[in-house]
């Protein structure tokens, strides 16, 4: 399939650029960065790190000022 898309011209020297340091043409650039966009994750996924912890709370972090004053009134 051919496909003509025209670039900004900052586009296009970034593309050329990209194409020197890689050894790539500008085609097979084209090609690469189509696939990757397309594989790229869904809107609705998330990040395996990010939003991960279906804790209930009762971690350090989400307990913090209870710890912290539990620790103070035992040392007084």
């Amino acid at each position: 399939m051919t496909l003509t898309v025209r670039l900004p011209n900052r586009v296009e020297q970034d593309l050329a650029d990209y194409c020197v340091t890689h050894g790539v043409s500008k085609s097979e650039a084209v090609k690469r960065a189509l696939e990757d966009l397309l594989r790229a994750p869904k809107s609705g996924d998330t990040h395996p790190f990010i939003g991960c912890d279906k804790g209930d709370g009762s971690d350090v972090s989400g307990t913090i000022k209870e710890t912290l004053r539990a620790r103070f009134r035992k040392s007084r």
